[in-house]
């Protein structure tokens, strides 16, 4: 991991951007391989440049035991999230190396998991499960920055053939992916290992308030139609709607603010709100969207603004595999690590790989819980004891 965080850090001290499709994404990507030349792997991409490191099993007819995670990052991230879950996959391999194993094994390099740059994510797990297109992942595009269907132009994909990159139902045996937990649980209850039995879902939306850019000076406030004085009651709206559900496990999060004109002397007239949803029960996202769409109306009506909205995604909460759960603890408890059942408040990659396999995840215990950030770290003795489970699991799996 020390290798892979040198692509994209700061020098100021302010963590990792490594941005998907960035010519720092890219070098990491071709470090790491570099690294692993030893392992004697079949390297291929697919269409969209999603990575397959295969290792041949005794039966190459059979459907390989997969494993992965992805190696772009947010805007200053810190070294951990996504990347251990590459590199545990490849040293799971490396433990693996003179064991006799009779499916075949592959490790996924996903591009694209963070949102950070085309305001999608998992985007590399969607495309390969045939759960989203370019268009539709290139129409949330960042102001100053290329659509995702240019940024795939630009690496010497063709974005006309992302079909290509969809897999068939079947085609794993199994999908295994290990993880920071991005939360406090395990760093609170000192659980060595989370094992993951279901995965929260993000509902993402835009929310547009067209109001009247005025004069800052010459306008009186009960003349104005500000529509970032109406963003600001909607912000307040969906923390009150989350709020209301975080009994079930909801949440909701405003993370951008465009503002039009954006200038300290004109009244703003127009503001767009991106906002995240996430939660594990379906009837929880779905009556605090309610809520939500509740909110605008009320404060089109009484800020006398227009209030639209424009759906960027709608994932759906997703039930891990149990059985796969039940080996994981079985491992656990063999091994003597302390562990424990969870759910995942965080989207994955594993969410989308679980329509083509039984899918089933490891979390490893955070420090602080802190993710997403510089700050974010975890214990080599926590993320090593993960591998060993990741690696006698694959054993068990590919020899079944």
């Amino acid at each position: 991991m020390a290798g892979v965080s040198e692509f994209g850090k700061n020098e100021a001290g302010k963590g990792i951007t490594r941005l998907a499709y960035t010519p720092e994404d890219f070098a990491a990507q071709k470090w790491l391989l570099e690294q692993v030349k030893d392992l004697d792997l079949t390297i291929t991409q697919d269409a969209v440049g999603n990575t397959f490191l295969r290792r041949p099993g005794k039966n190459n007819a059979l459907p390989p035991v997969a494993m992965g995670s992805h190696l772009d990052t947010v805007i200053q991230a810190g070294a951990y999230d996504g990347i251990v879950g590459v590199v545990g996959a490849l040293e799971a391999l490396y433990m693996l190396k003179d064991e006799e194993l009779v499916a075949p094994v592959e490790v996924i390099i996903f591009r694209a998991e963070e949102s950070s740059r085309f305001g999608f994510a998992t985007m590399g797990s969607k495309l390969m499960t045939g759960s989203a297109t370019v268009e539709k992942l290139s129409s949330a595009t960042k102001k100053n920055d290329i659509s995702f269907k240019e940024a795939l132009q630009k690496a010497g994909y063709d974005p006309a053939n992302y079909k290509a990159a969809i897999k068939a139902k079947g085609c794993y045996k199994c999908f295994l992916e290990i993880h920071i937990e991005q939360g406090k649980v395990l760093y609170e209850t000192g659980d060595q290992i989370g094992i993951v039995h279901n995965i929260a879902a993000p509902t993402r939306f835009k929310i547009i308030v067209d109001g009247m850019a005025d004069h800052s000076g010459a306008t009186p406030m009960g003349f104005r139609k500000d529509a970032l004085v109406a963003g600001a009651k909607l912000i307040l709206a969906i923390e009150q709607a989350a709020t209301e559900e975080a009994k079930n496990g909801t949440v909701g999060t405003v993370g951008v603010i465009d503002v039009e004109p954006s200038s300290i002397n004109v009244v703003p007239g127009k503001a767009t709100l991106w906002v995240d949803i996430r939660g594990v029960q379906e009837a929880s996202i779905k009556k605090t969207l309610q809520k939500i769409s509740e909110a605008m109306k009320t404060v089109s009506d009484t800020n006398k603004v227009k209030v639209t909205e424009e759906l960027l995604t709608a994932d759906i909460p997703v039930a891990l595999s149990p059985e796969l759960a039940a080996d994981f603890a079985k491992i656990c408890t063999e091994k003597h690590l302390k562990f424990r059942h969870m759910n995942s408040g965080a989207g994955h990659d594993a969410m989308h790989m679980a329509k083509l396999a039984p899918t089933s995840m490891l979390f490893i215990p955070c420090k602080d819980g802190i993710s997403h950030n510089p700050a974010e770290s975890a214990e080599i003795a926590d993320v090593c004891a993960a591998v060993e489970v990741l690696a006698a699991m694959v054993k068990e799996q590919a020899n079944k």
